[in-house]
Order: C-alpha cells, then structure tokens, then sequence
C-alpha cells in the first residue's frame, strides 16, 4: 500500500492508463478483424477501403503510445500482404 501522497497519484495515474491502452488496444483488434472479414469474402475494392482504415487505426494507436510504432509498421506490411494476395487472385 502506498504511504505517499505521491505514490497514491501515482497508483491513480497508472489505473487510468491502463484503462486507456486497454481500450486503444480493443479499437485495434476491433479493426482488424472487421479487415479480416472483409478480405474473406474476397472484395477487392472493399479490402483496400478497409486496409486504410485499418492503417490510420494502427497509426494512431501507435502516436499515442498504446503499441510501438514497429508492431503498427510490422502488422500494416502483414494486412498489405493479405491484400496483395487477394489481386493476384
């Protein structure tokens, strides 16, 4: 437990991002998998619609700190491989 004045903001800080990343996170996973399901039925057009939405999720997570701004490149390039899969089709 801690004594501080300090350290109790601390704590309270800590909670509130936690909450924060955790829900950032949910955004992201909620995106990807609407692209997943979009690149599953196998339309073009819409896959690249959904990509760049998927892309400004990733990016903005990252800016804000909730990923790394490697895993938001790394996980782009992986959706970009899934769309170049689906046109040479």
């Amino acid at each position: 437990m801690a004594h501080t004045l300090s350290a109790k903001k601390r704590i309270r800080q800590s909670a509130k991002r936690r909450q924060q990343n955790r829900d950032r996170k949910r955004v992201i996973r909620l995106g990807l998998k609407k692209f997943q399901s979009v690149v599953g039925g196998g339309d073009k057009t819409a896959s690249l619609e959904e990509l760049k939405k998927a892309q400004v999720v990733l990016d903005r997570m990252s800016s804000r700190g909730a990923i790394h701004k490697n895993t938001a490149a790394r996980r782009k390039s992986k959706l970009a491989r899934k769309i170049n899969k689906l046109a040479a089709k």
